[in-house]
């Protein structure tokens, strides 16, 4: 069988005479038989024959089945595929998976557009499509002839309000992908066949069956559904966009909280105050949050119904789109802010205690005292330190609260935020470790002060959610207003007509 010719005959020998037998799309075979073959006999096909044929033939395919003609040739001679005799059509129902309108379904909620494309008549198409919600109306449907008198730039254009392409043939489906990515579209196509092999190549993402799917297909396409399942590709979706969500997060999170480190010592730095963190801190510090909490964040569970909610996002959109970029200044600025508070607020309460005036130069001479350096540093270590550890369990989900977090789901981020903590206590309070990094013990209270500071970046975390959640309400409200005036004035306008034609 031939997807091009969309029809294929096969000759048998007999002992008087040869037969050929051909079957294939039913519009193929009407337009090639000559004759008909009613009551046993042959009969000339007459314009009304094959207008009662169409008809009956229009009706399967309204019911979503699938026709294949046949007709003959007695005597043959060869191949030939002209001046057959009808014989007559079955209609196969190949039913739809339950599973598939679901994923239909689920595409479309997450800005996936579906588009049908099928070597069937457009009644057939038009059907299937129906019944998957594909499509609605028959405009939405065009056939591989209508598409072979439009130039590139019209199937370009035309292509943003069709969801099914009826009897079309090979090279009709590159023409379709490449319309859909001269829109600037990111293309999957799915095939099994030797035929689909180019389309497959074309695509952004080829995807061959791999149970129906040739040798061929599976070689051209850059991902084998191994299930034939269409719905599966709707959860690699969700999975995809988890993978990349976690991505996203864990690099905003490393660059967030490297950013409160440049603050920090840049910050002190330029007021010409003294480092706030050693180099030894600074290693450590990336030792406790760059790795573990940033790898628990890299395998964190999303919510894939709520991802599959969102709509794609571009191909030129970078890990900083959609409030990235702000999210990690927002919280990096935090992060140095509350660091070099810790480291100035020793200082200060030295200059207290003496009773002398809080200036810029007080303060860096006050720091110039070792124990007082040290003790600073001590603070600011510790703050920065414990802050980004905490910052990791808010990035887990930057729109949920973390009261409404499922903490469990990662344990992993729950034995970095731990093991973490424990290690910073560990060289603030192990004699040795105090000596090898050059800190000092606190106190229950220091601890207590410090503590609180740590937590500002879960604060504004939580600040963001509220006014993110407050918006979204406003703006549910303000909707909800104008479908209440619509509706209102459509009520105002009836009551206008009805009063204007003398009706109660």
């Amino acid at each position: 069988f031939d997807s091009e010719r969309k029809m294929m005959t096969t000759l048998h020998r007999g002992e008087k005479e040869n037969v050929s037998y051909t079957k294939g799309s039913p519009d193929e075979i009407l337009e090639r038989s000559a004759f008909l073959l009613e009551g046993g006999g042959r009969i000339p096909m007459t314009p009304e024959k094959r207008r009662e044929i169409d008809q009956v033939i229009h009706a399967f395919t309204g019911e979503a089945l699938r026709v294949l003609a046949l007709g003959m040739r007695n005597p043959a001679s060869g191949l030939k595929e002209n001046g057959l005799t009808f014989i007559g059509f079955v209609g196969m129902a190949d039913p739809i998976r339950p599973e598939a309108e679901d994923a239909v379904q689920e595409f479309y909620r997450a800005g996936v557009k579906t588009v049908m494309i099928t070597g069937d008549r457009i009644d057939t198409a038009f059907a299937i499509a129906k019944e998957l919600h594909i499509a609605s109306e028959e405009n939405e449907c065009i056939s591989g002839e209508e598409l072979m008198e439009m130039t590139d730039e019209m199937l370009a254009e035309k292509i943003k309000k069709v969801r099914v392409f009826a009897h079309v043939s090979p090279e009709h489906k590159v023409r379709i992908v490449a319309a859909c990515k001269k829109n600037g579209e990111i293309t999957a196509m799915t095939g099994d066949g030797v035929n689909d092999a180019p389309s497959l190549k074309a695509a952004d993402v080829g995807i061959a069956m791999g149970k129906a799917g040739t040798d061929v297909a599976k070689n051209a396409a850059d991902i084998v559904l191994t299930d034939d399942n269409f719905a599966t590709i709707a959860k690699a979706i969700a999975q995809g966009r988890c993978i990349y969500e976690n991505i996203r997060k864990s690099v905003i999170f490393l660059l967030s909280s490297n950013f409160g480190e440049i603050i920090t010592m840049l910050v002190s730095v330029a007021c010409g105050f003294a480092a706030p963190l050693k180099s030894s801190h600074i290693l450590w510090i990336n030792l406790i949050t760059d790795s573990l909490p940033a790898l628990a964040l890299g395998v964190d569970k999303n919510n894939g119904e709520e991802l599959m909610k969102e709509p794609p996002r571009k191909s030129t959109d970078s890990l900083f789109s959609h409030g990235g970029l702000s999210c990690m200044l927002c919280f990096g600025v935090v992060i140095g802010a509350i660091s070099l508070l810790a480291f100035l607020a020793v200082p200060y309460q030295v200059l207290c205690q003496e009773g002398l005036p809080v200036t810029i130069a007080n303060l860096e001479k006050i720091l110039q005292l070792e124990g007082v350096l040290s003790r600073a540093q001590t603070h600011a270590f510790t703050v920065l330190g414990m802050s980004q550890l905490v910052h990791a369990v808010g990035m887990r989900d930057v729109n949920c609260s973390v009261f409404r977090m499922k903490h469990l789901d990662n344990p992993y981020m729950l034995l970095a935020l731990s093991l973490g903590m424990a290690l910073q206590l560990l060289v603030t309070e192990i004699p040795y470790f105090v000596e090898l990094f050059g800190t000092r013990r606190l106190s229950l209270a220091e601890w207590g002060r410090l503590g609180l500071l740590c937590l500002m970046p879960l604060a504004l975390h939580e600040l963001l959610v509220l006014s993110r959640f407050l918006g979204e309400r406003q703006e549910a409200q303000g909707e909800a207003l104008k479908q209440a005036e619509k509706g209102q004035d459509k009520e105002n306008e009836a009551a206008q007509k009805r009063e204007a034609a003398g009706e109660p």
